[in-house]
């Protein structure tokens, strides 16, 4: 089969390492990709929503399948375009319709579909600006702290979590009618706060069928112990210690299950991912969010603990037959340690040449490539996340000192990274 691969970070390198592998994947494309994705595969210089540019190199190159890694073209629509197109009847693609993707492009979309399908979440109200005095009477009437988050899709700095009625209804001003979000914000859902650890649960569904694929911790504060500003990712950890099969039963039979008999009932047409942000509150799952793709830097844990073929994993997904599939998962615990350009998540400077990828990498690591890109001889930063390093180990202490072992050899001018990934797990 000849693949192509949307999107440009970590993810799509991770997945691009995977299918490489695959003896089912004769050709493998990726679009745009990054440097780290041009040792798996031809980067094709096309924007991840530039579906006639893509549907143009589908055609140049005979693609046989396109695996959508970010929310973006979800979003826009990628699945329909091509489910659509004529002579493009036999292209398999692995991502939701647009309207599924509603799910992650839509929080009030979101909300109501957990609410119509009885899946556990928090207690939420929504508000566009003509009902502005109504969303403040709601700000006064919840206990502290308040969760605001932007409808639409805001680059993961939509949802604000606010400690004071007086902090809700400043930011819930700015949202509403100062466009604080753009578009994205012309929409706010106030929700409950969620107590807890949260976690990502991993699903691949046919629509009918779903595997459980391994689950994650990522960290999103920029500095250590969970400090500073969010970010897009600095790590992930899995498998998690807490994470009980009396806990994943729990998970499957009130939120799993659920969601996948919605999709049904909806008439919602989705084979994909389904990354689902849960909150364990005192060993009880409840929902945060629904994303229609993998995450990243999740992907970078989740994907090498899959010791499936996983072109044949989205096969099944696009032929409907994922209920002939045995999951196999590595048991060794995998670590991933983001390195991000200096001044990230704020303003950041690119062009940085980055050294030492080339004696870095040991059995057990792998460098996986986000913001990079080629510049004649040198591989140069190209985004806040440059790069991330993912190692194995017996525990999941083990593995982050090696992560952060191969990092000390990486350097870039500007170069930041947390050392305490998993610090919650320092015990293995």
């Amino acid at each position: 089969m000849n693949i192509l691969i949307i999107g440009s970070g970590g993810r799509e390198h991770t997945l691009a390492w995977k299918i490489k592998q695959s003896p089912l994947c004769n050709t493998l494309f990726i679009a745009p990709g990054n440097a780290g994705t041009a040792l798996c595969g031809t980067n094709l210089a096309i924007g991840v929503s530039d579906f006639d540019g893509i549907a143009k190199a589908c055609r140049a190159n005979a693609v046989d399948m396109i695996l959508v890694g970010p929310e973006e073209p979800l979003v826009k629509g990628i699945y329909d375009f091509f489910r659509d197109k004529k002579g493009f009847e036999n292209v398999k693609i692995i991502g939701p319709s647009k309207e599924a993707s509603q799910l992650e492009g839509s929080k009030a979309f979101a909300k109501a579909f957990m609410n119509r399908h009885n899946i556990p979440t928090a207690a939420y109200g929504e508000f566009t600006a003509d009902k502005y005095l109504e969303g403040v009477d709601y700000i006064k009437t919840q206990s502290l702290p308040i969760v605001l988050k932007a409808d639409g899709l805001a680059a993961g700095k939509g949802v604000l979590i606010c400690q004071s009625h007086l902090e809700a209804t400043a930011e819930f001003e700015l949202m509403l009618l100062r466009s604080k979000f753009g578009e994205a914000g012309k929409k706010v859902v106030i929700e409950e706060f969620l107590k807890g650890i949260e976690l990502s649960i991993f699903v691949l569904t046919d629509g009918e069928n779903y595997i459980l694929l391994p689950e994650a911790k990522d960290y999103k504060r920029v500095g250590e112990a969970d400090a500073g500003l969010n970010t897009g990712g600095m790590g992930a950890v899995s498998p998690l210690p807490f994470v009980t099969e009396e806990f994943l039963n729990k998970v499957k039979e009130k939120i799993i299950e659920p969601t996948i008999a919605g999709f049904k009932k909806d008439k919602l047409d989705y084979k994909g991912f389904v990354f689902i942000g849960l909150m364990n509150d005192g060993g009880e799952p409840k929902v945060i969010e629904y994303n229609c793709r993998m995450g990243d830097p999740e992907t970078e844990v989740v994907i090498p603990r899959i010791k499936n073929d996983l072109v044949e994993l989205l096969l099944a997904t696009a032929d409907q037959k994922l209920d002939e599939i045995k999951m196999e998962t590595d048991p060794r615990a995998v670590a991933t340690v983001v390195a991000v350009s200096g001044g990230y998540p704020g303003d950041y400077e690119k062009g940085k040449v980055i050294n030492g990828l080339d004696h870095a990498a040991l059995e057990d690591s792998i460098i996986f490539h986000s913001g990079t890109k080629q510049d004649g001889i040198h591989v140069v930063t190209n985004g806040g996340r440059v790069l991330a390093v993912t190692s194995y180990g017996d525990n999941i202490a083990e593995a982050v000192e090696m992560s952060n072992y191969i990092m000390e050899q990486l350097e870039f001018e500007g170069i930041y990274y947390r050392t305490d990934i998993g610090f919650e797990f320092k015990n293995g």
